[in-house]
């Protein structure tokens, strides 16, 4: 409500409403008044004139009577005057209407009616006046008068009427007033109301009156000085726009200038990533290219006579080359993983087995710090499932390699359950809880970053570029699943995540092997272990039962530790063996190297932990079931014989010399007709005027690639386009692998090349099988007594194998002949140094000048000094300076043989010049 408003109702509505209230005060008391008035009229007219009524009455004068009552009637608002007698008979009556005869009034009585009043009035004698009315004894009877009083309200309705009339002209009057009084006080408020509007709008060049009123003079000059300071505000900002203005003009061109170098810095940053992405990309394909030729001779190696210690030496290098490997894969993968250019794989999944292999990978480590690494597979995860093994075996090896690098004593377990399934989808539980060193709650939080660990020192003490657990987490997020952590710090550390999969063929796994319910003798300290062992021997229907059990059993199975290898404990369960009557299986928590061996007179074996589930199974077959093993062995295939009349022509395409020397190795057999070249231009030079029943064809060439040269090749001919080609590359995704066979191949073969794989595509593409010798996964078990770390190398083994070097130098003979000198002038120099750090105790020292040798020994046709310089590199690495004084010896033995050769070099070099 506005001002101007409530000025008019105050100043209008006290007065009016004072008015209305003496209104009706007046209005009531003016009625009351007027009421009292005629009542007294009536009574006193009535009482002047009963004596005279009652005198006439007495005198019955009838005539008087009549006058008498006339009389009355004149008197104003008078209706009706009736004389009654004392028997109540009706003696006179005048006017409008005769009221009813009624009782004998005792006394005067006045009732009022809404339209008249009647007044009962009784006559006496005249000597009785005085006196108490008595109408019994001296009454002469009683007077009815009624009077209209229908005036009354019509006075009342005039009043109100000139009193309504009169406080509408009072309120019109007021009005004019309280309108007047309104605008001249609300007028400079509305001036300087309109005035605030204006300079709100931006308008300060109007300017208020001074006004007579002190107020408003004090408002108007104190919005003249408001106006006047916006004015003087807006000539500030107006300056301070302009140069604001034009600083910013200059900014803008600055702005315009740094856009522009920044463009070419985004281009030139783009191109970079391009050139990161391509030599990452270049990276791997070389660094796996060496890890190729490498293991593929170590299969060729393997293929010699080996003892059981040298075929571990070669597993050992094989697992070597597969950490360089997952170092690189991790550079790699993070930088795939930061571009979100990482693509999964789906491939069918044995669980155990992928569960076994990351065991076995970290079996030397385990072994070394003398630690317990169980894996537990529960028996309701379905197989086969659907993932890709590559991404899962890399999150579980690095756990699992954090969690042996981060303990010192005690356990480190690997547990997979089955957690939901719905259907065809399979969520799997997997956690890795070790007993090392734990976290604290402030680690815990910065865990998964990036280059990140613990605690500063870790990255010297324990190695790792703080990758591993990123790429882990982001690998089981793009799989679908959830990694968390719960630690202590000092009591361990419990990887745990989710691992949602596919089950499309997917069933109950069965039992590896059904033993026929025999009793079997177990001994194992670890309780996790024997709870594993117990449940496997429970589910291959044996009957486990304690070492004190009185009854007899066909096995022993004895679970013993590093400390049950010292010469009284040895002593001890050399003693239990030997009063055993059954055979003894031997789980020994080391390595064949550092623990001495134990007699088994009564047959048995000795199995390394960690094992897996399979070589436990072959160990069960057998010692238990000997007949089934020997007839299983009896009913493998034998390779079929080629038909030598016609030679198959393989050709095979790579631009590295040492992978076709390794094909060419690998197949290598009068049957076949090999033929390589190093580019895609040879290729076709050579397909120009030949064929090919099948061919190897590298991915990554210089110039023309593998699937360029595929292209071309089937473009040639009928024949060419009918040949079947296999891609030979070191790593490929599976959308990848579906592009090439669109593309025109046939088929894959991965990097290392796998033998078995191998002969499958001959197998498969060619109809025929190689007689291809086993690889060095299938190595002779030791004999039972005998000590593998008492054995040195074969004396088949040569100093100086110049064909090896003749294919490790490209088949350039001299440059191997050369390399071989150069190594050999520098042995007294390297054999100095190392017997010098060795009496010191120098193990940095040591492992430069040994690691120094072995890379020179590489790439030599020295087969004897390589294979003892790469073991004594392994031991120092993973044992120090312990029991390194033997293998050092017949290192410098080696060393001495070898020099013994370098009259024979230098001689043929003079007669080559």
């Amino acid at each position: 409500m506005s001002l101007h408003t409530r000025l008019l109702f105050a100043l209008l509505g006290f007065p009016l409403l004072v008015y209305a209230l003496m209104a009706v005060l007046l209005v009531i008391q003016s009625d009351t008044q007027a009421r009292v008035a005629k009542q007294e009229r009536l009574e006193s007219a009535g009482e002047l004139l009963a004596p005279s009524l009652t005198d006439a009455i007495a005198d019955r004068d009838s005539q008087r009577l009549e006058n008498l009552a006339r009389q009355l009637l004149n008197i104003k608002g008078l209706q009706t005057v009736a004389l009654f007698d004392q028997q109540g008979n009706r003696l006179l009556a005048v006017g409008q209407s005769a009221p009813p005869p009624l009782d004998v009034p005792g006394e005067n009585q006045l009732i009022k009616d809404d339209d008249a009043w009647r007044l009962r009035l009784p006559l006496v004698a005249a000597q009785h006046s005085a006196s108490p009315v008595n109408i019994n004894s001296s009454s002469g009877g009683w007077l009815d008068i009624e009077m209209d009083t229908r005036t009354l309200p019509l006075s009342r309705y005039k009043l109100i009427a000139s009193l309504s009339l009169g406080g509408m002209l009072l309120g019109l009057l007021m009005f004019l007033v309280a309108l007047a009084i309104s605008r001249y006080t609300t007028r400079p408020l509305e001036e300087a109301n309109q005035a605030l509007y204006r300079l709100s709008r931006g308008d300060y060049r109007l300017r208020l009156t001074s006004s007579s009123a002190t107020e408003f003079q004090h408002l108007s000059t104190h919005v003249n000085e408001l106006a006047k300071h916006f004015q003087q505000a807006q000539q500030e900002l107006q300056t301070q726009i302009e140069q604001a203005t034009s600083e910013l003009q200059e900014s803008m061109e600055t702005i315009e200038e740094q856009n522009i170098k920044l463009d070419l810095a985004h281009r030139s940053a783009l191109r970079a990533n391009a050139v990161k992405s391509e030599f990452l990309a270049n990276m791997s394909h070389e660094i796996r290219t060496p890890l190729n030729g490498i293991i593929g001779f170590c299969r060729l190696l393997g293929r010699s006579s080996l003892d059981t210690r040298q075929q571990d030496w070669l597993q050992h290098l094989h697992r070597a080359c597969d950490n360089l490997l997952m170092l690189a894969n991790d550079v790699l993968d993070f930088s795939k993983l930061e571009a979100n250019r990482l693509t999964l794989e789906e491939a069918d999944i044995d669980i155990v087995a992928l569960v076994d292999e990351v065991v076995g990978l970290h079996s030397p480590e385990a072994q070394r710090k003398q630690l317990h690494l169980v894996a537990m597979v529960y028996d309701d995860v379905p197989t086969p499932l659907c993932g890709d093994p590559l991404r899962i075996h890399q999150v579980l090896n690095n756990l699992v390699s954090n969690a042996l690098k981060f303990t010192h004593e005690g356990e480190v377990i690997l547990r997979v359950m089955l957690d939901n399934q719905e259907g065809q989808h399979v969520v799997l539980g997997i956690s890795i809880s070790d007993t090392g060193i734990g976290l604290s709650d402030t680690h815990q939080k910065t865990l998964f970053s990036a280059f990140s660990q613990a605690e500063p020192s870790h990255s010297r003490q324990f190695g790792g570029s703080g990758l591993g657990l990123t790429i882990c987490r982001q690998l089981i997020e793009r799989m679908g699943g959830e990694i968390a952590v719960e630690s202590e710090l000092g009591k361990g550390t419990t990887f745990s995540f989710t691992l949602p999969m596919l089950a499309h063929k997917a069933s109950e796994r069965p039992p590896e092997i059904s033993l026929n319910h025999p009793v079997i003798r177990l001994y194992e300290a670890h309780a996790p272990t024997r709870h594993v062992l117990e449940h496997l021997l429970q589910r291959w229907e044996a009957q486990p039962i304690g070492c004190d059990a009185p009854d007899q059993a066909q096995l022993l199975i004895l679970g013993l530790g590093h400390s049950d290898f010292t010469p009284d404990r040895h002593t001890y369960w050399q003693a239990v063996i030997d009063q055993t009557p059954s055979p003894v299986l031997v789980l020994a928590n080391g390595n064949s190297f550092d623990l001495p061996a134990l007699r088994l007179p009564h047959g048995g074996e000795t199995l390394y932990k960690p094992f897996s589930r399979a070589q436990l199974v072959a160990s069960l077959k057998q010692l238990l079931l000997p007949a089934t093993a020997n007839n299983t062995a009896g009913l493998l295939p034998v390779p079929a014989e080629l038909n030598t009349s016609q030679p198959l022509r393989l050709l095979i395409v790579d631009d590295n010399a040492p992978n076709r020397e390794l094909l060419k190795s690998m197949l290598e057999n009068p049957a076949l007709d090999i033929t390589s070249v190093e580019s895609g231009y040879q290729a076709l030079e050579f397909a120009r005027d030949s064929t090919a029943d099948m061919v190897l064809m590298d991915i990554r060439m210089p110039g023309m690639d593998g699937m360029q040269t595929t292209q071309a090749l089937r473009r040639l001919s009928s024949s060419w386009a009918r040949c079947p080609i296999i891609a030979v590359t070191a790593h490929v995704l599976n959308s990848e692998r579906q592009k090439w066979l669109a593309e025109g191949l046939d088929d894959v073969l991965i990097k290392p090349i796998d033998e078995v794989k191998l002969q499958q595509l001959l197998h498969r593409f060619l109809a025929v099988s190689l007689p291809l010798p086993g690889t060095i996964t299938a190595s002779p078990r030791t004999p039972v007594g005998s000590s593998a770390s008492n054995l040195h190398p074969p004396v088949t083994l040569p100093a100086v194998d110049l064909e090896m070097g003749a294919r490790l130098a490209n088949g350039k003979e001299h440059l191997a002949r050369e390399q071989l000198k150069r190594l050999i002038d520098h042995l007294d120099e390297s054999e100095e140094k190392m017997r010098i750090a060795f009496a010191q105790q120098n193990l940095p020292m040591l492992l430069d000048e040994v690691h120094g040798l072995n890379g020179a020994s590489r790439y030599c046709g020295a087969p004897e000094l390589a294979l003892l310089v790469e073991t004594l590199e392994t031991r120092l690495r993973t044992s120090g300076l312990d029991q390194v004084a033997a293998l050092l010896e017949d290192l410098y033995r080696a060393m001495a043989r070898l020099r013994t050769h370098r009259p024979l070099l230098i001689r043929h070099t003079h007669n080559s010049g």
